[in-house]
């Protein structure tokens, strides 16, 4: 990423389909320097830390976590990747088999090979993790990142971004107890995608939806070390089982729709977790928090959540799960074990969670 500021950045790189936004920020709100008036860093876990939230894992939560692992079920979380999905902006998965075959053949027995050729966003597409080198905040001192880094840092240029690289999160890996959050059942359907920054509006889940939900389902408090992951029906529009059932005109209105916003937590909510010290979040959606006309979402602020769990509290985010299965069988707690990948200097990670209850 160029060295923009975050408005303009977030602008481009989540661009709704068909839509003209513009910035939130006035001539005379050149910058934001709450990072260091609120002093965002270093973190608890001190100024070298590359990790965040994460560090809270010990192995005492994880032999925890072993114990919801009563059914011997398996749910694989990830969507998956193809040219035709869900995508913003220029971004796009773009896969080519160049050869069929790629190479050989080669010996007496004539062995031939595939391989692929991909172009994509390969940190920023489809089931994607948002690392330490997504999101930051532009202050009078350079563009402020997890841990009081800066895109000047001379270890940060196109080629990678140095102590904000992804490999330094899956070094860690998370192994946790997951927790969902079944919004859909709460509200009793399908979440609308917000119409007003407002905590009344059906399209926001604040922290007293957290709690109702938690009550609800019958499950512990969200705690320490836990990852939680929230419903919201609004992915079903990219489904993981019917999408390849639509036609090409079916999948370009679905696309126009999944990309025009979505419902999600609000900043409210966003600060409960974060207080309840939960090492990631995530969601059936492409940001996971609320994303109503001109980005908005609890309040006027956009993408608040992005901006406060990531580059000020290191919990990072995980988003375009497929959560269906989780939500049939009601499994609303499970052993949830995944990492990014390690690419190094990347700013986050495709993957494939797996769920186990």
């Amino acid at each position: 990423m160029s060295k923009i500021t975050m408005i303009y950045a977030l602008t481009a790189c989540f661009a709704l389909s068909g839509a003209v936004w513009t910035s939130a920020a006035t001539a005379d709100e050149k910058f934001n320097d709450k990072p260091y008036s609120e002093k965002w860093a270093p973190s608890e876990w001190g100024k070298d830390d590359m990790a965040g939230s994460v560090n809270r894992t010990t192995a005492a939560m994880v032999l925890k976590a072993a114990k919801l692992v009563k059914q011997g079920k398996v749910h694989t979380m990830g969507k998956v990747y193809q040219q035709d999905a869900p995508a913003f902006g220029s971004r796009g998965w773009r896969m080519t088999i160049p050869g069929l075959p790629t190479g050989g053949p080669f010996g007496a027995h004539k062995m031939v090979y595939n391989d692929e050729y991909l172009s994509t966003e390969i940190g920023q597409i489809g089931t994607q993790f948002d690392g330490p080198g997504h999101i930051g905040i532009m202050t009078s001192k350079g563009d402020f990142f997890y841990n009081g880094r800066k895109l000047s840092d001379p270890d940060i240029n196109s080629y990678g971004m140095g102590s904000l690289g992804v490999e330094h999160v899956a070094k860690k890996g998370f192994v946790c107890r997951g927790v969902l959050l079944d919004a859909v059942a709460l509200r009793g359907g399908q979440l609308p995608i917000p119409k007003m920054p407002s905590p009344a509006d059906p399209g926001v889940v604040t922290a007293d939806d957290v709690k109702a939900m938690v009550k609800n389902q019958g499950i512990d408090p969200i705690g320490e070390g836990d990852c939680v992951f929230l419903y919201t029906g609004h992915g079903d529009i990219w489904h993981p089982s019917k999408w390849d059932t639509y036609d090409a005109a079916e999948k370009q209105k679905r696309v126009a729709m999944f990309n025009s916003g979505e419902p999600g937590f609000g900043i409210s909510a966003c600060d409960y977790l974060a207080e309840r010290k939960i090492i990631l979040w995530g969601g059936d959606t492409w940001a996971t928090e609320a994303v109503g006309a001109g980005f908005m979402g609890e309040t006027t602020e956009i993408f608040e959540c992005h901006a406060q769990m990531m580059p000020r509290r290191g919990i990072w985010n995980l988003e375009n799960l497929d959560l269906s299965q989780l939500v049939e069988d009601k499994a609303y707690e499970f052993l949830f074990v995944w990492s990014p990948l390690k690419i190094k200097g990347g700013t986050g990670s495709p993957g494939n969670p797996v769920a186990l209850y």
